[in-house]
């Protein structure tokens, strides 16, 4: 599977720069999972539900199921998070998976970045950043620049650096 990230700050646009991106890439008609990483401690799953029941009781996975969809929450119970790739391979074979995150793995990446946030441009000294989707202009870019809003630009972009253009 192909794997591109969108990374950057705390509210520089990324799950919505993603979101639109999903919509983009399956409206072409190729298939897309995400992966996004959250640095907090998040629930999936509502208290007092039986799922939720299961893993307080001690489930070191559990699965639900309905016709509609199924989930499969896995606690780390003490371990180390699972790294990137690990998580990766939990997915069912599609033609791109979306890493929302991550900024220290080493896949290729597109940043994020509004101005309003006004933090340190992480393109400057990370090779694995391709390119950067901002919504203002930025000076000097060691990459390519996107507007924030441009979705099939940034498309076209990623897939290409993929192959799958």
């Amino acid at each position: 599977m192909r794997v591109y990230g969108v990374t950057g700050w705390k509210n520089s646009g990324k799950t919505t720069l993603v979101e639109r991106l999903v919509a983009e890439i399956t409206g072409r008609g190729l298939s897309v999972s995400t992966i996004k990483h959250a640095h907090h401690a998040f629930d999936v799953d509502q208290p007092g539900k039986d799922s939720h029941r299961h893993r307080r009781a001690g489930a070191s996975q559990v699965l639900v199921s309905s016709s509609n969809r199924w989930a499969l929450m896995t606690e780390n119970r003490g371990r180390p998070e699972p790294e990137l790739g690990a998580l990766i391979g939990q997915l069912a074979p599609v033609d791109l998976v979306l890493v929302e995150g991550f900024k220290r793995d080493r896949h290729p990446k597109i940043e994020a970045r509004r101005a309003a946030t006004a933090q340190n441009l992480i393109a400057r000294g990370d090779p694995t950043i391709e390119a950067v989707a901002t919504d203002a202009p930025i000076e000097g870019l060691p990459v390519p620049a996107f507007d924030l809003d441009d979705v099939s630009g940034i498309a076209d972009f990623i897939l290409g650096r993929v192959g799958l253009r």
